[in-house]
């Protein structure tokens, strides 16, 4: 014969199903709030992509969300904060990714040839590149903008080329020692194609693979085939 529940387990079973029901509308709000969060930080690019920095309206940025201008200040205090959390999102993670250097089993040559291949292949001809255009053309006019950026972005990129540099250096590899002074020396020819492209492909395409290339030969001298 089964026995029937006591009063107290029969409590306690309704007391966790309320729990769960309770626990399932809160995930299911963070979860809206979240695409939410995504939905505003997507409209947020293209329309500073579209318009730059300092001509895009939070109304214009909700409007392509497809949320009320309230709901932005739920999420993002100023237009500033927003940009920060595009760069987060958009660009950061994929700095980090190429600036985890592998360890040092190949040549350093090999090592920023993959580094700057990478880049290329993550930035050129594609939103992330926009954004770093617009932060060269905008970034004087909105200094904390541009802070952000040297901190969260650039001066992590700047630190792993010193690195590589340096590495190089010791191994004979690169003879100028005061290029570990320069480190930007290493990474210019990228930013010159993401300068390029927006100002100049249609005049004079720019093959930056190969502009990379030529750039290392001159640092480590030309490559030798068998």
């Amino acid at each position: 014969m089964t026995k029937k529940p006591t009063k107290a387990a029969a409590a306690s079973a309704a007391q966790a199903g309320c729990q769960m029901l309770e626990a399932a509308p809160a995930s299911n709000r963070a979860t809206r709030a979240a695409e939410r969060r995504a939905a505003i930080v997507e409209a947020a690019m293209e329309e500073f992509i579209a318009r730059g920095f300092a001509a895009t309206r939070l109304d214009d940025i909700a409007r392509r969300a497809g949320v009320a201008k309230g709901t932005i200040y739920l999420h993002f205090k100023d237009k500033e904060s927003m940009f920060e959390e595009l760069v987060r999102v958009v660009i950061v993670p994929v700095v980090a990714r190429l600036t985890t250097l592998p360890p040092p089993v190949g040549s350093v040559r090999d090592l920023i040839e993959a580094f700057a291949g990478n880049f290329l292949k993550e930035v050129i001809g594609t939103r992330r590149g926009d954004l770093v255009r617009l932060i060269v053309a905008e970034g004087p006019r909105f200094p904390s903008v541009a802070d952000f950026y040297y901190r969260e972005v650039v001066s992590r990129g700047v630190a792993a080329m010193r690195a590589l540099i340096e590495l190089g250096i010791a191994r004979g590899e690169i003879r100028e020692k005061e290029l570990a002074r320069y480190p930007q020396i290493l990474i210019a020819p990228a930013m010159i194609a993401v300068i390029w492209q927006s100002l100049f492909e249609r005049h004079a395409p720019l093959d930056a693979r190969d502009m990379l290339r030529v750039h290392l030969d001159l640092i480590f001298g030309e490559r030798r085939t068998t």
